[in-house]
C-alpha cells in the first residue's frame, strides 16, 4: 500500500507537468479581406463560360472525327461483281447525312479488285465498282461533281494473302475525303 501511496502522487505530478508543457498555439493569421462578391461571380461566370466553350469544342472535334471515320470507311463487293451489297448500302447510307450537311466535302472513290483476273480486267472491274458507288450516292441527291472515281484494280491490295478471306478484303471501294476545290 505504501508503494501505491507514493506512486499516485508521482503520476499526478507528471500528468500536471505534461499538461503545462504544451506548446502555445500559434496566433492565427489575420483574416484576409474577402473579395467583393461581384468579382467572385464574374470569375465564376468566366470559368463556366470557358468550360462550356471547351466542352463544345471537344464535342465538335469528336463529331468531326466520327464523321471522318464514317466517310473514310470502305465498302466491299462480291467476287467478280460491282453490285452494291446490303452491308455496303448501310455504310453508304451512313455517309449520306454527312455529305448532305456539308456541301464542301468531296470524295475520291477508289475501286479495287482482288488479284484474280488480268490487270486490264481488274482495272475495269475496279472502275465499275467506283462508278457503282458514285451512282448510289448520286441517286440519293449527292452532286456528282463532288465525287471523283479512280481504279487501282489489283495494284493496292488491303490484304496480301492469297485466300478467299484476303481476296474478299481486297474487293472494295475506298474513300479519300477532301474539300471541294482542293482535290
Amino acid at each position: 500500500m505504501k508503494r501505491t501511496t507514493v506512486l499516485l502522487p508521482v503520476l499526478a505530478a507528471m500528468f500536471a507537468l505534461g499538461a503545462c508543457s504544451k506548446k502555445p498555439q500559434p496566433a492565427s493569421a489575420p483574416p484576409v479581406a474577402a473579395a467583393p462578391a461581384a468579382n467572385d461571380d464574374a470569375a465564376r461566370r468566366e470559368a463556366e463560360e470557358r468550360a462550356r466553350r471547351e466542352a463544345e469544342e471537344r464535342a465538335r472535334r469528336e463529331a468531326a472525327a466520327r464523321a471522318q471515320s464514317i466517310l473514310a470507311s470502305a465498302v466491299f463487293f462480291d467476287y467478280d461483281s460491282f453490285s452494291i451489297r446490303e452491308d455496303s448500302r448501310q455504310m453508304l447510307d451512313a455517309k449520306l447525312p454527312i455529305l448532305r450537311a456539308d456541301p464542301a466535302i468531296s470524295l475520291v472513290i477508289a475501286g479495287h479488285a482482288d488479284e484474280r483476273g488480268s490487270t486490264e480486267y481488274n482495272l475495269a472491274l475496279g472502275m465499275r465498282r467506283a462508278n457503282a458507288t458514285r451512282d448510289y450516292l448520286t441517286s440519293y441527291g449527292i452532286d456528282a461533281r463532288r465525287l471523283e472515281v479512280i481504279s487501282y484494280g489489283e495494284e493496292q491490295p488491303l490484304d496480301p494473302g492469297q485466300n478467299e478471306a484476303a481476296w474478299a478484303r481486297n474487293r472494295r471501294a475506298e474513300f479519300q475525303v477532301g474539300q471541294q476545290g482542293t482535290r
